[in-house]
């Protein structure tokens, strides 16, 4: 399957790349876009443009995006809603940039659109990385601490305990988000249950394809629908 991927860093894009396999269980062919960006709302300013080149220009199946949160409204059930935006979650102004773009574009290169895939890391990437070895880092965790007001931990402080250091060359981070991922084996269940943004990420690449995806996991394939955390 061919597929471009968007986010805010190169780091970030490889960590991506093997979060997509892992989900589909299947390999991708990366298809580079025409243009790069370098966090939001750049992310945001250049996928319009992005999205009408791998629609005319190449032999892409669909776009992954995939940004941090930050300190944005988090996306949450009641924003799915039919017709619903919340001008201040990026999930909702992602998914409309999308819609937005593809629905004025006619077929073209055998395909009628390229297929969307958006993911909303909270509050930054680095908390994906952490599942499964740092258990209070989780989605819920940073909403409940937006509510109080006194949040559980800093972004400065999960890059810190990814990298190992507050300023990390680009190679260091590309390894550390590689090993972090793949100390999961291919089975994402933890990143979907602590985080609800990769969860959205997942569903929206399942929906690829009819029926349900499998997931090969030690003992063997069962369907994602059969999955219980």
């Amino acid at each position: 399957m061919n597929v471009a991927l968007l986010s805010e860093s190169p780091a970030d894009e490889a960590a991506l790349r093997l979060l997509v396999e892992a989900v589909l269980q299947r390999p991708i062919r990366r298809i580079e876009p025409a243009l790069r960006a370098r966090g939001w709302p750049n992310v945001a300013q250049v996928l319009p443009a992005i999205l009408r080149h791998l629609h005319f220009n190449t032999d892409a199946h669909a776009l992954v995006v995939v940004v941090d949160a930050d300190d944005s409204v988090v996306h949450a059930a009641d924003h799915d809603r039919p017709g619903y935006f919340h001008p201040r979650c990026r999930m909702c102004q992602l998914r409309a940039v999308f819609r937005q773009t593809t629905k004025k574009l006619p077929a073209a290169r055998g395909r009628e659109r390229v297929l969307r895939g958006v993911g909303v890391a909270v509050p930054a990437i680095e908390a994906w990385y952490l599942a499964g070895r740092d258990p209070e880092v989780t989605e819920l965790a940073w909403t409940e601490g937006q509510q109080r007001g006194r949040l559980p931990y800093t972004r400065a402080q999960l890059k810190y305990r990814v990298y190992g250091t507050d300023r990390p060359t680009l190679p260091h981070e590309i390894d550390c988000a590689l090993r972090e991922i793949r100390r999961h084996h291919g089975d994402v269940r933890r990143i979907e249950h602590d985080h609800p943004g990769f969860a959205s990420l997942a569903r929206d690449l399942r929906g690829w394809f009819p029926g349900p995806v499998a997931f090969e996991g030690q003992s063997g394939k069962v369907p994602v629908t059969d999955i219980k955390i």
